[in-house]
């Protein structure tokens, strides 16, 4: 396979995925405001759910593009998102701070490790800007998350903006990248 022929097909999967994780999000943005609020359980697996997408997205990203070794910030989040999703497991039987602690210190690492990812990807792949600024928005939200914990009653619906302006972000960088491929056929 010529390095042009894999480029095009690693942008083919990172489109498809992009925009898969993008509907991820906004799926999981409409249960957390449509069913979460009425089931304490809904709630529960959503929390738990999310991290847990975001270590399989990242695996199935970085086996498809080179591997893990060749990968090493997707797969520091990989294991990241990982212990996330048993550290949330347990946030959630505590409450909501133990949940925006736990969130918050995720969204911190995870968005540092996107942020990485995006940076090394700019070169080759392009339409990495919003994942650069995913990344780092990611960061600074995480620092907020972790500092609502002690405040007046964290809610998941502060967590499902945070998912929503993810989306946007996914979404955007997949509509680049098809973009892009229509534009060079």
């Amino acid at each position: 396979m010529t390095t042009a022929t894999s480029l095009a097909t690693n942008s083919t999967w990172l489109r498809t995925l992009y925009l898969t994780r993008a509907a991820f999000s906004i799926a999981w943005v409409a249960l957390a405001f449509a069913a979460a609020p009425a089931s304490p359980v809904v709630a529960s697996v959503l929390l738990v759910l999310y991290p847990a997408w975001d270590a399989l997205a990242n695996a199935l990203d970085a086996r498809q593009s080179g591997g893990m070794s060749a990968n090493a910030t997707q797969m520091i989040n990989v294991l990241v998102s990982a212990a996330t999703t048993v550290a949330m497991a347990v946030a959630v039987q505590q409450g909501m701070p133990a949940v925006f602690v736990v969130f918050g210190v995720w969204a911190v690492l995870s968005g540092l490790l996107q942020l990485g990812t995006a940076v090394r990807r700019w070169k080759h792949q392009g339409a990495q800007w919003a994942m650069v600024l995913s990344g780092a928005q990611s960061a600074l939200a995480g620092t907020f998350f972790v500092k609502q914990a002690s405040g007046p009653a964290p809610m998941l619906q502060n967590l499902a903006g945070y998912a929503a302006v993810g989306a946007v972000y996914f979404l955007i960088s997949g509509l680049m990248l098809l973009w892009r491929e229509r534009r060079t056929r």
